[in-house]
């Protein structure tokens, strides 16, 4: 995917999809909107001990994903080194079982993001990146909490990936039987799979004398209605 321009297929073979290709998107909507559901992504990078893979929060502005991390973490050394960042993105929406076991699967909608990374420097845009993010996950609590003060800022890294190239793969299906397994009697069929935000857990250690503020209700609706 091209995700200036959009397109069916895909732009390099690092990004082409092998196996099933016939679950591959290459499209920015869809790729889009796979970043949109979720908060949690992988991030893949080279350190000096190898091949990581970290859990990190995101959040996508237009044609970019923002991360967040530690000024010392190691993806943010890798983005300051100049080595690329992968990053992935993954929903569970059922488990499928099948009358065989080899043809047992998952639903699932995926996205694998690459471009270059770089680090925010400039005070205004890394202060919006991390709004942007706080955002994201939980819509208006930029305004109902405190905003980070000279140190938090300071020890915060904002990285900003460029969508260069990109790809989904979805699967929203039955199980796929054998013909000859079809007259068995054994079940099969789609098992959803739903992530849903439940009751709010005022802070034990110094419960808030207020109620459960817009921004957390906001927040149950939003995750709740995307699944």
């Amino acid at each position: 995917m091209n995700a200036a321009t959009g397109g069916s297929e895909a732009q390099s073979e690092r990004s082409r999809i092998k196996r099933n290709p016939n679950r591959a998107a290459y499209d920015r909507e869809t790729v889009n909107a796979i970043l949109d559901a979720g908060y949690m992504c992988h991030v893949g990078f080279e350190t000096d001990h190898g091949i990581v893979v970290i859990p990190t929060l995101y959040v996508r502005d237009g044609d970019s994903v923002i991360l967040h991390g530690s000024t010392g973490a190691g993806m943010t050394r890798a983005v300051r080194a100049g080595n690329p960042l992968t990053i992935e993105v993954t929903h569970i929406d059922g488990i499928v079982a099948a009358r065989s076991h080899f043809h047992h699967s998952i639903n699932y909608r995926s996205a694998v993001v690459f471009g270059e990374s770089k680090e925010i420097t400039d005070v205004v845009e890394k202060l919006r990146g991390m709004e942007l993010l706080v955002e994201h996950i939980t819509p208006g609590r930029w305004e109902e909490a405190r905003k980070p003060n000279d140190s938090e800022f300071v020890q915060t890294s904002v990285i900003r990936m460029k969508i260069e190239e990109a790809s989904a793969k979805i699967r929203a299906e039955g199980p796929g039987e054998e013909p000859e397994d079809l007259k068995l009697d054994y079940w099969g069929g789609v098992i959803p799979v739903r992530t849903v935000l439940g009751t709010p857990e005022p802070d034990a250690v110094n419960e808030p004398n207020i109620g459960v503020p817009q921004s957390i209700r906001a927040s149950i609706a939003k995750w709740n209605e995307s699944e």
